[in-house]
């Protein structure tokens, strides 16, 4: 754990105790402060309890008395309208920040000045999961002691306190950024942007802004691994352009920076392209999607490992991303594929274009926009399931075009998809939901675990 020493002496606020609200409880416990902490959620209570903060609703805090309030990302800010304690401490002019805050306090603490241990961010739409477990997968297997966590993983502020050799790996989500106004990287990722989480920001401008504002914090001299595939980041990348900007791209040729064509990983960061790899036999790398995960994250680990063969290697031997286009089981032809981590049509488009005969479970709670842009992938998908909230207007949407079965639960879902792949060629029951999973499970992890543990359950039964 890194303790949070900046308020020792001092009572801050935690509102939100979920994994990095109670992270930060007991990091500023460990640093010497005083905690009032509050969640809706009973059992989060009791955790928080246990670690030592005082329970109190936040309806009876003095705002007055507090030297911050650490408030937990899933709480809104300002969109759709900021929550109550927002505005309680803004009426009483307490500075509102998040876990990473207090992690960039104490591993950066002056603005753009040394880091007791580098940091490289990694944000986006899409693809920021795989990008950030295979940078931290590259560091490891060269010597490396790789801290990775933030949004994916361990909280920020339960990572390991900083050594000799030590290099701190985030996974950085919009609603973390918003929180953490100092929290500056040595290298900064940024892998595309497609609408997504408008009902918490308002505009795709404002989103869209926020993952630049991460880039801009950078340390001085800090490195931008920048994907310029979409019209958004290319402007990003157009106005951040300088001699530590790198652009990636996968179908583009560059004059300068890292780019895939037709598999093969290119190095043109010097001005001269040099073939590193050829990126198709790479199992959990498969589609070019995570070929620019794989191509940011060679450019974002160029400056800390100089043999291109050695970083070639290890992203031969990166084992994947459990949730993101995971296969769980393959029994005979049939390939069952845990790819929970979709939480937008985007994401889905990605698994759904590396695959045919498709038995496609999805839904959840809805994005904006439904899967109004994945008509382009219809013909790929024999049969649909449809699950949570969103399985009416999933299904409107798929009328005419793919057959489809309501399901309302993942477990009617995969009974479903599993009876009729008995009958299909090749079949791929593929759990890609293009949504949200709050309606039904905790999160998108715990939705891929009850999959998994689904497909196993009937793994078993079969062989007994």
């Amino acid at each position: 754990m890194i303790a949070a020493r900046g308020f020792a002496g001092q009572t801050v606020g935690v509102f939100g105790l979920a994994r990095s609200g109670l992270a930060a409880v007991r990091a500023l416990l460990a640093g010497g402060a005083t905690v009032i902490a509050w969640d809706d959620g009973h059992a989060r209570r009791d955790e928080a309890a246990r670690s030592g903060a005082r329970l109190q609703p936040d309806n009876e805090w003095d705002f007055s008395g507090l030297a911050a309030l650490v408030l937990s990302p899933g709480v809104p800010l300002t969109h759709p309208e900021p929550h109550r304690v927002v505005v309680a401490a803004q009426k009483a002019s307490v500075p509102i920040i998040g876990d990473m805050e207090l992690f960039a306090s104490q591993i950066r603490p002056g603005p753009g000045g040394p880091a007791h241990a580098p940091v490289i961010v990694v944000t986006g739409t899409n693809g920021k999961s795989t990008t950030t477990a295979l940078i931290g997968h590259i560091l490891a297997s060269n010597g490396f002691d790789a801290q990775i966590g933030g949004n994916i993983g361990k909280p920020a502020l339960e990572l390991a306190p900083p050594s000799a050799r030590t290099v701190y790996v985030l996974e950085v989500s919009s609603y973390q950024i918003e929180l953490a106004p100092s929290l500056s990287a040595d290298v900064s990722v940024l892998t595309n942007i497609t609408p997504d989480h408008l009902d918490r920001h308002g505009t795709l401008e404002r989103y869209a802004g926020l993952k630049e504002r991460l880039l801009l914090q950078g340390a001085r001299d800090g490195l931008r691994c920048i994907g310029v595939d979409d019209s958004l980041t290319a402007a990003i990348h157009t106005r951040l352009a300088g001699a530590t900007t790198s652009a990636v791209s996968v179908g583009k040729i560059l004059g300068r920076g890292v780019f895939v064509l037709e598999g093969k990983l290119y190095d043109a960061q010097s001005g001269t392209a040099r073939e590193v790899m050829d990126l198709r036999p790479v199992a959990s790398l498969t589609g070019a999607h995570n070929w620019q995960n794989a191509a940011l994250a060679y450019a974002a680990v160029k400056p800390f490992i100089g043999d291109a063969r050695a970083l070639a290697q290890s992203i031969r031997s990166f084992p994947g991303l459990a949730h993101r286009m995971e296969v769980v089981a393959q029994w005979g032809s049939l390939r069952i594929v845990n790819d929970s981590k979709a939480t937008n049509a985007d994401a889905a488009a990605r698994a759904l274009a590396c695959y045919d005969n498709i038995l496609w479970i999805a839904g959840g709670r809805a994005k904006a926009g439904g899967i109004a842009t994945l008509a382009s992938f219809f013909g790929r998908i024999r049969k649909a399931y449809l699950i949570g909230e969103a399985a009416e207007s999933f299904a409107s949407a798929l009328q005419g075009h793919v057959a489809y079965e309501l399901c309302g639960e993942l477990e009617t879902a995969v009974t479903a998809a599993l009876r009729d792949a008995a009958h299909i060629e090749a079949p791929v029951v593929l759990l890609s939901p293009a949504c949200a999973s709050f309606d039904q499970f905790r999160d998108f992890e715990e939705r891929g675990d009850s999959f998994r543990a689904l497909i196993e359950a009937r793994a078993i039964r079969a062989a007994s």
